[in-house]
């Protein structure tokens, strides 16, 4: 068992990687009654097309990893939300572009919360009738979503964005894609992607970490796995520039909803690298465009904006771009009004007290979370899968300057990788 110290947020992390390649870390936190843990994969809905070790490339249907998250829920015996509940622990999962992951939080019965986790999560039960009912849940949950216009201006933005790579496509895939899926394909990406060797178990909250490493010691020498050759995956050669530079999308909405999205042109960032240019671009944007900005309250006092107006930056060694909007009542000053904003702090720079403000404000909502055994779960598999460190994080906050910010605002603002996405009432 590894010990690691990060004496500038006050936590000790206990790290073990078994005989099978699960990798296990355990984060106690004195004085809390609930325990969080996660058991997640390194593999997401854009994980299409992959080999392992030697073997020739396949393609997938698109949507399957979501599709297998719904489907490891199901035993012979029952629904194991059953189980969990009985256990006094509330369960749940989720499906990202890069990863899968299965989580329980409870205050009560840990080791028994802790072991159903693991074993249902390694014992996948998919038949031919189970697969074929489930794709009727999920093509009324794609339909579903088709009417959520968050969801379209989002989801569009990406798909106007990227015209090859993945990310552009739904989590939950296509009607068409899903009706691809059979059993023989479930058992294939679940072979793949569930060995130990591909997966982070995380538990943080009230517990004691030799326990827990005793019990998952115990857990999986009970069990065999397979030697898993390396994981490959595959991507086309995504084009530099935008697909559409602008989508409308039209459903009943009472207000019209546009989100800008600027497409980095420069991809293939790991690691610490990676880190430090999210962590960078998010303070810029924090400093441009946050609630304290001078353009928010701009934009506000024009009663362009309203509350759901915000911003992010999502990235991954293989893409990454910037989403900024919310609710409008006129898409076309607003996105006048921001590229005005953004021209004019390309040409003059970010304001001194603002980045400051920003940082501040960063590095207090980073402080807080750690307060949080479910954000905390979250963000450090998320990480550690991308190989950086959640709690590294405080740290390039605070070593962050000005003019690196300003590096990445001239940098990242290029006119010609914007494309935009609305979403607004049909034409009568």
């Amino acid at each position: 068992m590894q010990t690691l110290n990060y004496p500038h947020v006050q936590e000790t992390l206990y790290r073990e990687v078994l005989d099978n390649g699960l990798e296990v870390i355990v984060l106690p936190k004195e004085g809390f009654h609930k325990t969080y843990a996660t058991f997640a994969t390194k593999y997401g809905s854009v994980d299409n097309r992959f080999s392992v070790g030697d073997q020739e490339p396949i393609k997938v249907p698109d949507g399957i990893a979501h599709f297998l998250e719904h489907k490891m829920f199901e035993e012979p015996e029952g629904d194991i939300f059953a189980v969990f509940a009985a256990q006094g622990a509330s369960a749940n999962a989720f499906t990202t572009f890069d990863r899968t992951v299965y989580l329980f939080s409870a205050t009560e019965q840990i080791h028994e919360n802790l072991t159903t986790l693991i074993n249902f999560v390694q014992n996948p039960y998919f038949t031919d009738a189970n697969v074929e009912k489930e794709k009727g849940i999920i093509e009324q949950e794609i339909n579903m979503y088709r009417d959520n216009a968050d969801w379209r201006v989002y989801f569009g933005l990406i798909d106007a964005l990227y015209h090859t790579h993945p990310v552009h496509i739904d989590i939950a895939g296509t009607v068409e894609s899903i009706r691809q899926i059979d059993k023989e394909t479930l058992y294939r990406c679940y072979e793949t992607f569930y060995h130990p060797s591909n997966m982070l178990l995380f538990v943080v909250g009230g517990v004691d970490a030799e326990e827990v490493f005793r019990l998952v010691r115990d857990n999986q020498s009970a069990k065999t796995f397979k030697p898993q050759g390396e994981i490959k995956r595959f991507f086309d050669q995504e084009p530099t520039e935008v697909k559409i530079p602008r989508k409308v999308s039209k459903l009943p909405v009472s207000l019209p909803k546009c989100m800008l999205g600027f497409k980095e042109k420069s991809v293939g960032l790991v690691g610490d690298a990676l880190l430090k240019r999210e962590v960078t671009t998010k303070l810029m944007l924090e400093a441009l465009i946050g609630p304290s900005s001078p353009l928010f309250q701009s934009l506000y006092e024009q009663n362009l904006i309203s509350d759901s107006f915000g911003h992010e930056y999502n990235s991954s060694t293989d893409y990454a771009f910037s989403v900024i909007g919310g609710d409008t009542p006129n898409p076309n000053a607003l996105i006048e009004g921001i590229k005005s904003a953004v021209t004019e702090a390309v040409g003059g720079g970010l304001n001194q007290e603002a980045f400051e403000r920003a940082k501040r404000k960063k590095i207090g909502g980073y402080l807080r979370m750690l307060n949080s055994p479910e954000s905390i779960a979250g963000e450090f598999t998320r990480y550690r899968f991308r190989d950086s460190d959640m709690f590294d994080v405080i740290s390039f906050y605070e070593q962050c300057t000005l003019d690196e910010a300003n590096a990445r605002l001239r940098e990242h603002f290029d006119f010609g990788q914007l494309a935009v996405s609305i979403v607004e009432q049909p034409s009568e």
